[in-house]
């Protein structure tokens, strides 16, 4: 089983709560952060969920390639618009080999066609899309028990 998971946000993340409520709910980032932590810990077998939020591509992938220095054995990653567009994101999971869920809140294939297409999905263990911020509770789930 894995103990120490990353959890990973992506650009405009940050402004869950907030940010078109009608799409993304009213859950914060901190909100669904804290939930993933005490998901992990309420286990009591020393898991941990490490959090990580950034709307810059590079320190994205930084945060990657240090989670494989510390020993993460699995990341789920809601690159939000980066999803679409960074090779450089998907290098660095492959890179890292590091196995990974990929999380969307609403249903991208729902949405405008430039969302359909993934970088990431044919890279992941699983995609989940459209459960809202359930998403990640059945990721952090799945990932602590892989």
């Amino acid at each position: 089983m894995v103990k120490k998971v990353l959890l990973i946000n992506g650009p405009n993340l940050n402004l869950l709560g907030t940010r078109e409520p009608e799409k993304y709910g009213t859950t914060s980032l901190k909100d669904i952060e804290a939930a993933a932590q005490n998901q992990a810990s309420s286990k009591e077998d020393g898991s941990e969920v490490l959090v990580y939020q950034n709307n810059t591509e590079g320190f994205i992938i930084d945060r990657i390639h240090q989670a494989k220095l510390e020993g993460v054995g699995f990341i789920i990653i809601n690159a939000g618009a980066y999803t679409h567009t960074s090779v450089g994101i998907r290098d660095a999971l492959l890179g890292t080999a590091i196995p990974f869920i990929e999380v969307h809140i609403t249903n991208v294939h729902q949405r405008e066609p430039f969302r359909h297409q993934s970088y990431l999905s044919d890279k992941a263990v699983a995609v989940i899309c459209g459960l809202g911020v359930y998403g990640y509770t059945a990721s952090i789930e799945y990932a602590l028990n892989y």
